[in-house]
């Protein structure tokens, strides 16, 4: 993993772990229910912020790696960001 990207990530997975500490102590407390649904979409978009940093590690690395290499690795490597983009286009 690049040391930055790797760096950056880690501090992002503290800051949802805070973010989850503070949406269960929300929901304990009974919290005004439109209170908890925006701590909840901000976790959301700090687990995006977390995804893209990751998505830009495999690109920068393996992707990379798998295009220069070229043949069945490249085309391996397309197929499996095709599912990503997949998996992150089917919420619910």
């Amino acid at each position: 993993m690049i040391a930055d990207i790797k760096k950056r990530a880690l501090h992002r997975t503290r800051i949802l772990e805070g973010q989850l500490r503070g949406l269960e102590k929300m929901i304990e407390n009974e919290d005004y229910c439109i209170d908890i649904i925006t701590q909840s979409l901000a976790i959301q978009k700090s687990l995006g912020s977390l995804n893209r940093l990751l998505v830009e590690n495999h690109l920068r690395t393996h992707v990379a790696e798998a295009f220069e290499e070229g043949g069945s690795a490249r085309d391996d490597s397309i197929v499996e960001l095709l599912k990503i983009y997949e998996l992150s286009n089917n919420r619910g």
